[in-house]
């Protein structure tokens, strides 16, 4: 039996084949989970339409502005209608305006630092409030989210998605403990550098793809695929007394002082 057999997952984030939420879509698909994915507009519906086929079954897709409250309550009403519980939540999802990563960290405009936190860090705490029935429904879950080292220490050019990424690691604490006493377990994997969309604007991002290799204990890049299977873990079973961590996913470059 797989890993995930019988289990129902909502995977958030996926923009293109390239998107960690992807990998992890897949690895969850690949051990059974039954998936349900969401987009942001018809745009990346086009692109989520062209990946299903490598998925088995059929997944539901479903529309999802989490800076829309009607779009979160939409969602828990369709999935509601779909599915009688839900056992996983994977929040895929960052935003920050492209100058506000480009300029200097004091003059980020207020307007871009509240939405940065409003699509970075608060989605994932109104996506899993408007979930938690069908999570509780399941006797339990697991809630994971996506975080950098740029969170925990300074990477230049990350700037307000940096201080965005140490607000949604201290939600994921306060969730664990809330959601704790329902079975719930909220955890991040921090990832190391990779060619997304996300960090295409962080020039940062591609400066460290290429240290990795000389200054990571493991002397390597990774993957997609290995956040993915590292996500299939945290969600499993196998993880059931896991909650409230961060878990580096990064050849161990987060250990290194330089």
């Amino acid at each position: 039996m797989a890993l995930l057999t019988g289990k129902r997952a909502l995977v958030t984030g996926v923009a293109n084949k390239r998107s960690i939420a992807w990998a992890i879509a897949k690895a969850l698909s690949r051990e059974g989970a039954q998936l349900a994915l969401t987009y942001q507009h018809e745009r990346f519906k086009q692109n989520l339409d062209k990946l299903l086929p490598e998925l088995p079954g059929s997944p539901l897709t479903l529309p999802l502005d989490v800076a829309d409250d009607a779009s979160l309550a939409q969602l828990s009403e369709t999935l509601g209608r779909n599915w009688d519980h839900l056992d996983i939540l994977v929040h895929s999802i960052a935003f920050a305006k492209a100058e506000d990563l480009e300029a200097l960290f004091v003059d980020t405009s207020r307007d871009g630092y509240a939405l940065a936190q409003d699509v970075s860090v608060y989605s994932l705490v109104a996506l899993t409030r408007s979930v938690l029935p069908l999570l509780k429904a399941a006797g339990g879950g697991s809630v994971m989210t996506m975080t950098a080292l740029g969170g925990e220490r300074v990477m230049p050019s990350y700037n307000v998605m940096g201080v965005a990424k140490a607000a949604l690691e201290m939600s994921v604490r306060y969730l664990a403990w809330e959601l704790g006493e329902h079975n719930i377990r909220v955890n991040a994997i921090s990832a190391g550098p990779l060619r997304t969309l996300a960090a295409a604007g962080v020039k940062s991002a591609h400066a460290a793809m290429s240290v990795l290799p000389e200054r990571s204990p493991l002397r390597r890049n990774i993957t997609q695929e290995d956040v993915g299977d590292a996500a299939l873990f945290l969600v499993s079973d196998w993880a059931r007394n896991i909650t409230g961590n961060v878990l580096f996913v990064d050849a161990g470059f987060h250990i290194m002082a330089q």
